[in-house]
């Protein structure tokens, strides 16, 4: 049965060889996004440019402790992923404003369930780390 009719997500119901191939799991896209979206600052930038399109440096007061450094090879890398839009508007000083592209915007959603999953459960993570460490 395949996974849409189990409930469960289809690339989740194949099951993984074993053991797992480092190559193929390096080079898998879905470990490619998720080690793109797992890192510090690429989910919180995602979410900041859901609501509409910032500037540079809005991006880098919004987003405290960030590098103007870091913010830039993080957008860098959104952009090259094709998830971000760097936009220059011929100003003096030159103004460059940055949104998510289309394919930017299907992350939302799953975004936004991940988020929502993560807000429901606190409670039963946090509870578990307790049993777990007993601190």
């Amino acid at each position: 049965m395949s996974g849409t009719h189990t409930g469960v997500p289809s690339v989740l119901a194949h099951e993984l060889p074993r053991p797992v191939p480092i190559d193929e799991l390096e080079a898998c896209p879905v470990g490619e996004l998720f080690r793109r979206l797992g890192d510090k600052w690429s989910m919180l930038l995602l979410i900041l440019l859901g609501g509409r399109p910032h500037r540079y440096n809005e991006l880098h007061r919004a987003i405290e402790g960030i590098s103007q450094r870091m913010l830039t090879r993080t957008l860098r890398a959104l952009e090259t992923d094709g998830l971000v839009r760097r936009e220059v508007h011929p100003t003096v000083p030159p103004g460059v404003e940055y949104s998510l592209t289309p394919l930017g915007r299907t992350l939302l959603e799953p975004v936004s369930a991940l988020a929502d999953w993560a807000v429901r459960h606190e409670a039963d993570i946090r509870e578990a780390r307790f049993r777990h460490t007993g601190a």
